[in-house]
């Protein structure tokens, strides 16, 4: 697993990797089962199913947390990606809301819950065939606009966890574009 530079929204981001120590660290993971998730509920142990069970599900796009458990982060904001079809192209635009939401939802949950940092993986990118440009530019536009709002500002870091390096370089060339280095945003 490829873990990019930690971005405090504050700070443009280097591309040296820095990373939060893990009691900091806020993991997200969807509600569905596989992938990370289930990565997540096996490192986190059998009580973050049991508290799972409690919450009576999510709707797409929505978010809920839980404690962390076992994991080295305190607590797990869960939330459930839109699955993308390049069958249907009319829900694209549904499909790009329902993205934004997970973000912005599990944001809004993180400084609900006085958290100062949290980690996203790339939302639906996985299995739920999101295209990973796509989803790039709607995580990072996201979490700019969430970060410069006051809700945001009391956000001290939000990391981005990638998988691939193909997505991890997707990160890469976009992070500037959202996140520009001092010389260039001022």
């Amino acid at each position: 697993m490829t873990t990019l530079p930690s971005i405090p929204w504050t700070t443009p981001p280097t591309m040296p990797r820095q990373t939060a120590t893990p009691s900091e660290i806020l993991t997200l993971t969807s509600m569905c089962g596989g992938g990370v998730d289930g990565a997540i509920h096996a490192a986190a142990g059998p009580q973050l199913l049991q508290e799972c069970r409690t919450l009576n599900g999510a709707e797409t796009g929505e978010s809920k947390i839980t404690k962390g458990y076992d994991l080295p982060s305190k607590h797990v904001i869960h939330t459930v990606g839109p699955i993308y079809s390049f069958s249907s192209p009319d829900n694209v635009e549904l499909k790009a809301k329902q993205l934004t939401s997970c973000y912005r939802t599990s944001l809004e949950l993180a400084v609900k819950h006085n958290l100062k940092h949290i980690a996203f993986c790339s939302v639906s990118t996985g299995i739920y065939g999101y295209p990973i440009d796509d989803a790039t530019h709607i995580a990072l536009d996201t979490v700019r606009n969430f970060c410069e709002s006051d809700a945001g500002s009391s956000l001290e870091r939000v990391i981005f966890v990638v998988w691939t390096d193909k997505d991890k370089h997707v990160y890469e060339e976009l992070i500037p574009e959202y996140f520009p280095p001092e010389s260039e945003a001022a």
